[in-house]
C-alpha cells in the first residue's frame, strides 16, 4: 500500500530536505522515526527538494508498506519521536502509482518580511526595514505572469532539461508590519523563488525600474537578477494532486 503523509517543519536546523551523506537533512529524519516505527526500513519520496533553512507549512512525500496503519496511532508515536521542528499533520492512502512528486501539478510557495523588529521571530521572516514602494513591486510582479523561462532566476549550473515554469498566481499580501509574497507554479526552478523576492525588492527601492526588471527575465542572465535573499523567510506552503482536487 502507498501512504502520502503531510507534513510541516521548520528548516533552520536542517541542511535542506534531500537525504545526504554527513548531514541533518528533514528526509533523514523522518526516515529514521519510520524505521523505529515499522521496524523496517521506509524510504520516502517528497514532492519536492527545499533547500538549506527552507520551511514547509505543507510537504507531501509518499512511502510503500506493507504493514497496517492505524491513523490516529501513527500520527501521535511518529509526533512524538520527531522533534519539535517538524511535524506529520495527516496521512492517507492512495493509489499504488500516485507519485508525490511527478504527480503534483501545482506548487505554492510563501516568502515572509516583517519590517518591525520582533524579538519573537527567529529565522521565520526576513527583517527588512527600509522602505519600499509596494505598488511598483505588485505591478513588477504582475510580469512574472507573461513569462515561462525563468533561467534569470535558477541556480547556475543545475541538472536541468529546461527552465521553463507555469506560473498560475504571484502577488504580494500586507498585514500590518508583515509582507507576504505568495507564489503557484506546475514547478520551481533551484534557488527561484529567493532570487526572485531579491530582484523585486530592488524594484521597491527604486534601483531596479519596472522595464529593466522584464529585460532581466528576457536576458535569460542570472548576474543580471538581485541577489538571492535570507531562507528563512521561505514557506513551502501547498502541494496539489489531480486525485485530491
Amino acid at each position: 500500500m502507498r501512504y502520502f503523509i503531510d507534513i510541516a517543519y521548520k528548516g533552520t536546523n536542517f541542511a535542506g530536505w534531500q537525504k545526504q551523506e554527513n548531514a541533518h537533512t528533514i528526509q533523514a529524519e523522518i526516515e529514521q522515526k519510520l524505521h523505529w516505527y515499522f521496524k523496517e526500513n521506509i524510504e520516502i519520496t517528497g514532492s519536492g527538494r527545499t533547500d538549506t533553512g527552507v520551511h514547509a507549512l505543507q510537504q507531501i512525500a509518499h512511502f510503500d508498506t506493507s504493514l497496517e496503519i492505524t491513523k490516529k496511532d501513527f500520527l501521535h508515536k511518529l509526533n512524538k519521536m520527531l522533534p519539535q521542528s517538524i511535524a506529520i499533520n495527516n496521512i492517507y492512502e492512495v493509489k499504488e502509482n500516485i507519485h508525490a512528486r511527478f504527480d503534483a501539478i501545482k506548487r505554492s510557495y510563501q516568502y515572509h518580511i516583517i519590517t518591525k523588529k520582533s524579538p519573537f521571530i527567529n529565522h521565520n521572516a526576513l527583517y527588512y526595514p527600509y522602505k519600499i514602494d509596494i505598488e511598483k513591486i505588485q505591478e513588477a510582479t504582475k510580469i512574472l505572469l507573461e513569462y515561462n523561462d525563468f533561467q534569470a532566476f535558477s541556480k547556475v549550473h543545475t541538472e536541468v532539461n529546461n527552465f521553463l515554469c507555469q506560473i498560475y498566481n504571484a502577488f504580494w499580501e500586507i498585514q500590518n508590519h508583515k509582507i507576504i509574497f505568495h507564489i503557484s507554479a506546475n514547478r520551481f526552478l533551484r534557488g527561484m523563488i529567493r532570487a526572485i523576492v531579491g530582484t523585486l525588492l530592488n524594484v521597491g527601492k527604486n534601483k531596479t525600474t519596472i522595464d529593466e526588471f522584464t529585460e532581466i527575465i528576457i536576458q535569460k542572465n542570472r548576474q543580471n537578477a538581485g541577489e538571492s535573499i535570507s531562507p528563512d523567510g521561505l514557506y513551502l506552503s501547498e502541494v496539489i494532486y489531480l486525485h485530491n482536487q
